[in-house]
């Protein structure tokens, strides 16, 4: 690991040129252009080369080149000059100001901050800096490049969502995903965004950049703002399209069909690879229309976005039309602005069935597809089906609706003072089916088919307003903003499953028909529901002071009411203060062109996900005359989950500010986390109850550095990285110690992997050890972990003091990494981006069920085959075995792009090919098929049982893109 970071830092920096025989010595003066004062630390270079000196504190400098050397005068917030030396021994420079870059300006809560008088973390990125490819999830844009968020879509399913962490677990029971602001409409929904329309996104890492958003900051957020027309520059179109083909990059490993019959497999008589029967070649098209115009007064852009997308499994995948549209209108001398957006998607899903991975990894190899009748092949046998038949008997659909608007007006009362305000609604409906036909052996067989049908609905409103006010004094500035914000949620639902029908013909619809509804009532579900009231009420205010162009103070509070929690703990605050000085301002350090220190600390909340948990839950049913059931006690006095952190940051540039970076450490306290609990009956009436329930500290640290370019004439490289660490430890919990995160069946239902326990950190998959041995009946032996001469592998002594458990690994990655590279030559572009994780387990699960080759079921599952087996060992039992180190190094993505000369072109300003490679290739020991963190357990989301690589995982692909940006 040492070795390799020290290569980064090699390569990222360069080599040093040799240094030419004839040498004169260069004297002068850097001054600025905006006021003739000489510029201290301005980096002078030789061109193509590192060698340089910087200006002393007047901008004087001294330099040994020869004539035929081209000096290079560079320094943040100034336009880079470069002069050649020629016959001359003087060489004064005056830098002119690049007040795009001195004000560069970054969207935070509620307003926007010049980016050097930030106190807080955050990260800015724009579409140069976003991964390419054949993205369909706006959070792939930013995997790798953020450090702290973790985004993992293992498998990489088109239907499933990405798992996202901003430094580590933030919330155990309420929502852990970071908050999602678009174009300054909290919590709007990525899902209505097309990644072709994303302009720029910052991330708010931090609890003092966080707090403004109060309850709904503590996982962090996300700000992204949307595509714009540009004042008076005219009408401008554009294509962007791309078409992609998905294959899968590995997988399970298993008996072929004739090592299965040597090993004593039953001989069906066929040879089939059910691997490749259920899974292809996704082929995949995105097409993105964009027209945009402004004049003086207003701007518009319009876009519209057409996806076809295929998974690798077959019928999984969907069909999406998004269609965007902004406007932007300034009147009154430009002291009124109105934007209004709108944003409406459509998306046909056909989800396919995850489960067939599973089967198709250990049916018979040696089983037919169809029987000769040409019905499905299907052995009776305990959770064992026809792969091929679960995917084409079986329907598994849904469709999805989003529709957002807002409305932000914002009015220049004053020269000084600026009051805004933002109105937005969500709508999204789900509609979903599945249909099991009669002769569908998987779930609908014992009830003669099965249907069900399901319709959920949500409507968000928001709506806040709020005051700016500026101050500028001779060597200060003061910005003051106070508001209020309101937002209500609303959930509503419909569903129904029955089974018994007349015919297969209709599917889902003809679930009226059903017997079980005509008849007798059995085996029919029916539920619908409405979400109780649910709204946010808040106030909240900010200042921002800067002093002497060199010291920046930040402060912010949130006073927060919700009505998820009891009436006495409805209202929480949420402080925050940061404060950042620019070291340079005060001291002469040559080798830095920018050195600012900042510090931060700031208190956010997080809301149970569902609502009514003060009151006393109740259920009805008919059965016994109509009974009534206390299902979940209120708890009056449950109050905020609350996290506290702190954070120290170093923001530095070296090299006149060619080579830029930072460092930020942090530490937070989440405390009062909310879970459900089991609780005493007798006190309670029931023995489910949500509470307050303990107490995580995260630590971690995060260094990001970036070149802005090497190398000399048309050849460019800027390369940067990214790399974050952090763990996690539970401090209080109402449980001292347990075992969590089930194996489950066939034959390990008993079996938990993960162990969690007050003062040690989360994420600790433990079991017994295995010795490397097998006894005489094919069973693994253990170690006596304790020595005390009595081996203890029952699970239900794996807490016990004389139980012979330990930890076999932990499930959070000890450090990740991501490693940009772009490249450019003349009009051609090159950008490769490496990621990787290291110090992270997993439990293979295919391994710990399906490796052991028992003689006695060898007839009922096909065998997974790796480096590790052992051929001797006949039963399945969980142990360190099956617990793979899963450190891994990926080529996730390398873009080749040819830019065409349209200078001399009327019809094209822009003419742009590129092919792209994702998941190209992975270095890797582990042996399953994909080494990606597994953050939450799957199977029922516990974000406290990472580590686990589940059966029905998606397999992972590798995707080749051909792709075309047109501009008009």
């Amino acid at each position: 690991m040492k070795k390799f970071l020290l290569l980064l830092l090699v390569l990222s920096v360069g080599f040093q040129g040799a240094l030419l025989a004839q040498t004169r010595t260069v004297t002068g003066k850097v001054t600025g252009g905006d006021d003739g004062q000489g510029i201290p630390r301005v980096n002078i270079t030789v061109k193509g080369t590192t060698r340089g000196v910087p200006s002393g504190l007047d901008g004087t400098y001294t330099i040994e080149v020869s004539p035929s050397d081209v000096l290079v005068f560079s320094f943040v917030g100034y336009i880079t000059k470069e002069v050649p030396v020629g016959n001359q021994t003087t060489i004064n420079v005056t830098l002119d100001p690049d007040y795009a870059e001195l004000e560069e300006v970054v969207v935070v809560g509620y307003g926007s901050q010049e980016k050097k008088e930030i106190t807080s973390s955050v990260v800015a990125l724009d579409a140069e800096d976003f991964n390419q490819g054949n993205v369909n999830d706006p959070t792939q844009l930013l995997q790798g490049k953020v450090p702290g968020l973790s985004i993992y879509n293992k498998g990489g399913n088109p239907n499933g969502g990405a798992t996202i962490r901003l430094r580590g677990i933030s919330t155990v029971g309420a929502n852990v995903q970071p908050l999602v602001v678009i174009d300054g409409v909290i919590g709007a929904s990525l899902d209505n965004v097309d990644p072709n329309d994303i302009a720029t996104v910052n991330v708010l890492k931090d609890g003092s950049a966080a707090a403004i958003y109060g309850s709904r900051g503590s996982a962090g957020v996300i700000l992204v703002t949307t595509k714009s027309g540009n004042r008076g520059g005219g009408l401008q179109a554009s294509y962007n399209g791309y078409v992609a083909a998905d294959e899968v990059f590995r997988f399970q490993p298993v008996m072929t069909p004739d090592e299965y019959v040597a090993t004593g497999g039953n001989d069906l008589g066929s040879r089939t690879i059910w691997q490749e029967e259920i899974t292809r070649t996704g082929i995949s098209h995105v097409h993105n229309i964009a027209v945009s115009g402004g004049s003086e007064n207003t701007t518009f852009r319009v876009s519209t976005n057409f996806r076809n997308i295929q998974g690798v499994l077959k019928k999984s995948g969907f069909d999406q039309i998004n269609a965007r549209a902004n406007v932007n209108h300034y009147a009154l001398n430009d002291r009124l602005n109105i934007q209004f957006n709108l944003s409406m998607t459509n998306r046909d899903q056909n989800f396919s069935f995850n489960e067939a991975f599973r089967y198709a990894a250990l049916f018979n190899p040696t089983a037919p597809i169809r029987n000769p009748d040409g019905s499905y092949f299907q052995a009776i046998l305990f959770d064992n089906f026809n792969p091929v038949a679960i995917i084409e008997q079986n329907v598994n659909l849904g469709k999805r609706n989003n529709l957002n608007f807002n409305t932000q007006m914002s009015y220049d009362i004053l020269d000084n003072l600026t009051w805004s305000a933002n109105y937005a609604q969500q709508f999204t409906t789900f509609t979903g089916g599945t249909f099991y036909p009669s002769n569908s052996l998987f779930r609908g067989f014992d009830r003669t088919g099965l249907a069900s049908r399901r319709t959920d609905e949500s409507k968000f409103t928001l709506f806040e307003t709020y005051g700016t006010f500026v101050k500028d004094f001779d060597n200060a500035n003061l910005t003051i903003s106070a508001g209020y914000s309101f937002q209500e949620e609303v959930f509503t639902g419909f569903g129904m499953e029955a089974g018994n029908f007349p015919s297969n013909d209709l599917g889902y619809n003809i679930i009226g028909s059903s017997g079980n509804i005509l008849g007798d009532g059995a085996n029919v579900s029916l539920f619908s529901y409405e979400s109780p009231e649910n709204r946010i009420i808040a106030f909240f205010g900010r200042v921002n002071f800067s002093l002497d162009n060199g010291i920046f103070v930040n402060a912010s509070v949130r006073r927060e009411g919700s009505t998820k929690l009891g009436a006495e703990n409805r209202w929480g605050t949420f402080p925050a203060f940061g404060v950042g000085a620019d070291l340079l301002n005060y001291f002469d350090i040559a080798a830095f062109s920018q050195l600012k220190l900042r510090a931060g600390y700031g208190v956010t909340g997080s809301l149970p996900g569902p609502s009514g948990l003060a009151q006393d839950l109740f259920s009805y049913g008919f059965g016994g005359g109509g009974t009534v059931s206390f299902v979940r006690a209120g708890n009056p006095d449950l109050k905020w989950e609350e996290k506290a952190e702190i954070n120290l940051g170093l923001d530095f540039g070296l090299l006149g500010g060619q080579l830029s970076g930072s460092l930020d450490v942090y530490s937070r306290d989440i405390n009062d986390f909310i879970l459900e609990r089991t609780v005493d009956p007798a006190v309670y009436g029931t023995d489910r109850r949500y509470e307050n329930a303990g107490k995580l500290n995260t630590k971690g640290l995060e260094f990001a550095i970036n070149h802005a370019g090497i190398g000399s004439g048309d050849l460019n490289w800027s390369p940067g990285v990214v790399l974050s660490t952090y763990s996690t430890t539970l401090e209080e919990f109402v449980i001292p110690e347990q075992m969590i995160a089930n194996l489950g069946s066939p034959g390990q239902n008993g079996t938990n992997m993960v162990r969690i326990a007050v003062g040690e950190k989360i994420g600790q998959i433990w079991g017994p050890v295995f010795s490397g041995n097998v006894d005489a009946e094919g069973r693994p032996v253990f170690v006596d972990l304790n020595n005390d001469g009595n081996l203890n592998t029952d699970q239900g002594n794996a807490l016990d003091d004389d139980g012979d458990f330990q930890q076999l690994g932990n499930g959070i990655p000890t450090l990740e990494i991501g490693w940009t590279n772009q490249l450019s030559y003349g009009n051609w572009d090159l950008n490769v981006f490496f990621r990787a994780a290291f110090g992270h387990s997993l439990v293979n699960t295919f391994r710990a069920f399906y490796e052991p080759i028992d003689l006695g079921a060898i007839n009922s599952y096909n065998r997974t085959k790796t480096d590790l087996q052992i051929p001797e060992l006949q039963v399945a039992q969980f142990s360190s075995l099956y617990v793979e180190k899963a450190d891994f190094f990926r080529l996730d993505n390398a873009t080749l792009g040819y830019n065409f000369d349209m200078s001399n072109n009327s019809m094209f300003s822009k003419l742009r090919m590129y092919l792209s490679v994702q998941n190209a290739f992975v270095i890797t020991n582990y042996q399953g098929i994909d080494p990606d963190p597994s953050l939450v357990d799957i199977n029922d989301g516990n974000v406290l049982a990472p580590g686990i690589d589940r059966r029905n995982n998606y397999f992972s692909s590798r995707t080749f893109t051909f792709g075309l940006n047109v501009g008009f």
